[in-house]
């Protein structure tokens, strides 16, 4: 028979009566800085809480919900962009990077909401999107208004008598070409993403301290942090040589990185960074981990944190190998062990929802599932980022039509198959499930017709579960998905083992359970997490001798010796004795 272990002694650990790394943590040492230990909610205004009827989420919606956001546990929250925007791509097309969307509200509403998260002692971190800018913004409305204005050189233009510019591809554009012309002054711009947001000229000096400055307008408001939407693509080769025919399927090999990145960024670290007390992390990490030690070592005095996408990109329609999963994410704390600091994540506002791409959606497994990977999560080395929603364990909604999708990369990709003579079936069945609404739809608070977000239409449809997953039916069960990531929250609080230690897997060759010890010098835990919907056996290593149980998914946890018999998508941490 196996040994029946409860959890209940766990809570006490949890509340914080037993700490057993007090003595290893040393808030005086330089190694240990806020933004190692936070724990990052982010946020995607447009569908988070609506208070006007307009269907769309705002600030005050944001305000309405400070006290649930301190009840997660987490200490920061990062903002997608609320700059003002003609939305092409909601928001990320900025015509004025120093006012609010009146979608979302007034600077009134946003000084507001800051000093509630302050008092609630939760800090903020803003979206910068400054690879590019919208077509509406004055800069842009000016660059193309004569070949002579001031603002000529703070976008990309080739003029059309050189001939049409090497190809250059677009993420977002129906045809996939990054150049579009424009009559008014014969000429070409760049917009690497939709035809309204051209690019940025980083390469000239007057640009970049705009953008400094802009910071500033924001970190002087208090804000705590930046993160820097497509970053890795600001710096360009002007003279715009040709690329090999087909480089769009690896595009990132020749476009991050690239000319005087580096030193941008330390300008922009001794302009902004270093004058504040401000987190950095720029979306992507490069192309290999050369390019990303580059951008995040201390002595480089550029970013704080690597943002890497490896680690997201492993789900796949068809599923996805949990062998490779360990293998990228083990990977990149070994290059990252001794140097350099991590952002862990499985899922943001670009990606589908974790459970329907990580776990099982399923009504059987969708709790287990999410509430393992949320383990995961909050349980690895570096600073975890968790997405609005996953906390309830949110699922795809799975639209059918195109005519159901609002994000601009799914019309205008449909349109590019479609135009190409492609396979329009299978492109649909990737957007079902990998389409970045997905991710979008609005928070389920209730089970209510529109989940609590709106009394209006809301922009994107709640999705239907919404009346078994919402965050009124979560709040008081025990044993909630809600209340697990609270739960986990507070332990990795408590234990900062969780954040500084060393990071080892177990067990490699497991085809279904991801195992691994945090270890510092008076401190280790082990994480067992069984990536499989079957029951799965796991023998514990001999030296990892376990001492109490600090989490669990399942109410109990069935041991015999040292064997472990597993539950669908069960999540273990023990504390192993030294």
């Amino acid at each position: 028979m196996f040994r029946i272990l409860s959890i209940a002694f766990a809570l006490l650990l949890i509340i914080g009566c037993k700490n057993s790394e007090e003595s290893t943590v040393t808030p005086s040492d330089p190694s240990h800085k806020w933004w190692k230990e936070a724990i990052i909610y982010q946020i995607y205004p447009r569908s988070f809480k609506d208070t006007d009827g307009d269907g769309v989420g705002d600030l005050k919606g944001i305000i309405e919900e400070l006290d649930y956001i301190q009840s997660l546990g987490v200490t920061a929250v990062w903002l997608n962009p609320i700059y003002s925007s003609p939305n092409d791509d909601n928001g990320y097309d900025v015509s004025d990077y120093r006012a609010i969307m009146e979608d979302f509200g007034t600077m009134e509403d946003f000084d507001i909401m800051l000093k509630g998260m302050h008092e609630r002692n939760i800090k903020l971190v803003m979206d910068v999107v400054v690879n590019h800018s919208s077509d509406e913004h004055e800069w842009f409305k000016q660059s193309r208004s004569s070949r002579d204005n001031p603002y000529r050189d703070y976008y990309h233009w080739w003029p059309a008598e050189k001939g049409k510019p090497n190809y250059r591809y677009s993420l977002f554009d129906e045809k996939g070409d990054a150049w579009r012309y424009d009559s008014l002054t014969n000429s070409y711009y760049l917009h690497y993403f939709a035809v309204k947001q051209p690019d940025l000229n980083w390469e000239n000096p007057k640009v970049r301290q705009e953008v400094y400055d802009i910071m500033k307008f924001w970190a002087e408001k208090g804000v705590d942090g930046f993160r820097l939407d497509a970053f890795q693509f600001a710096a360009k080769d002007t003279t715009f040589p040709k690329f090999p025919d087909g480089f769009e399927k690896n595009f990132t090999e020749y476009y991050a990185m690239q000319g005087d990145l580096h030193q941008y960024l330390k300008e922009m670290n001794a302009e902004v960074f270093s004058k504040y007390n401000v987190m950095s992390v720029s979306e992507g990490a490069g192309r290999n981990f050369v390019d990303a030690h580059n951008l995040v070592d201390e002595d480089r005095k550029e970013l704080d944190m690597a943002y890497a996408f490896d680690g997201v990109d492993i789900a796949k329609p068809n599923g996805y190998s949990l062998d490779h999963f360990k293998e990228v994410f083990t990977r990149w704390d070994s290059a990252f062990a001794k140097k350099g600091w991590l952002s862990i994540f499985l899922s943001n506002h670009d990606q589908s929802r974790l459970v329907s791409r990580y776990g099982n959606d399923s009504e059987a497994f969708r709790a287990p599932s999410t509430k393992m990977l949320n383990t995961f999560i909050l349980s690895m080395r570096g600073t975890p980022y968790c997405y609005y929603g996953d906390e309830l364990g949110m699922t795809n909604i799975g639209f059918d039509s195109i005519s159901q999708y609002q994000d601009i990369a799914a019309i205008n990709g449909y349109k590019k198959v479609m135009s190409q003579g492609g396979d329009i079936d299978a492109y649909m069945k990737g957007l079902k499930f990998g389409s970045r609404d997905n991710g979008r739809t609005p928070m389920q608070w209730d089970a209510s017709e529109n989940g609590g977000f709106t009394e209006g239409i809301p922009w994107l449809p709640v999705n239907d579960n919404k009346t078994v997953i919402n965050v009124q039916s979560q709040h008081d069960d025990p044993n909630s998905v809600l209340n697990h990531f609270r739960k986990m929250t507070t332990l990795r609080k408590n234990f900062p083992v969780l954040v500084y230690g060393a990071y080892e897997l177990v067990q490699k060759e497991h085809h279904k359970v991801y195992a691994y010890t945090r270890t510092t010098a008076n401190s280790k835990l082990l994480v067992i997490l069984n990536f499989s919907e079957t029951p799965t056996e796991f023998v514990i290593p001999k030296d990892l001798s376990p001492v109490e149980v600090l989490i669990d998914n399942y109410d109990q946890v069935a041991m015999e010796g040292n064997n472990l018999a597993l539950q669908p998508y069960q999540a273990i941490i023990f504390e192993i004795q030294k």
